[in-house]
């Protein structure tokens, strides 16, 4: 009895460790987190390869719309506002955070940005790593996003 059981032992062992050396990996790529990484966002609100995938499509029930959104190393949004205010919820990577006329906050993994409504500001990722979070933009029957014009070269270097 004692054979037949490390037999089979042995066997289903051995199987594991092909199954384990088989077993595709998911590719190291852009950041994304655990959500697919998108469509290139529009040229007309980003600067550099920006990257949205829409996670909840605004409705009447909710009023809620959220995106996932991949910033490559660099890449930033334009200056815009938001009637209700957007929540960030940082998933991977090193970015950056301003608000009109404060100094850049630099946003780290788990750290969550509270955009008060209608406060100008701009977010993205550091030049030398990119950046994934979460948007959240809630109370959306006052309206989603009012864009405004690029961050300059100036003001996103200015980090300190």
């Amino acid at each position: 009895m004692k054979i037949i059981a490390l037999t089979i032992a042995l066997a289903l062992g051995s199987g594991l460790a092909t199954f384990a050396q088989t077993t595709p990996q998911a590719p190291a790529g852009p950041l994304s987190g655990p959500f697919p990484k998108g469509e290139r966002a529009p040229a007309a609100n980003f600067t550099g390869v920006v990257y949205v995938s829409t996670l909840v499509k605004n409705d009447d029930t909710f009023n809620c719309a959220s995106s996932n959104v991949t910033f490559t190393p660099g890449a930033r949004s334009h200056w815009h506002t938001h009637a209700a205010g957007q929540i960030l919820l940082v998933t991977d990577g090193l970015g950056y955070y301003q608000e009109k006329g404060q100094p850049i906050r630099r946003l780290r993994k788990g750290e969550v940005v509270q955009a008060l409504p209608g406060v100008e500001h701009w977010h993205g990722a550091s030049p030398k790593q990119g950046m994934t979070h979460i948007s959240l933009n809630v109370n959306t029957e006052k309206g989603i996003v009012d864009w405004g014009r690029a961050v300059t070269d100036q003001e996103y270097a200015s980090f300190k």
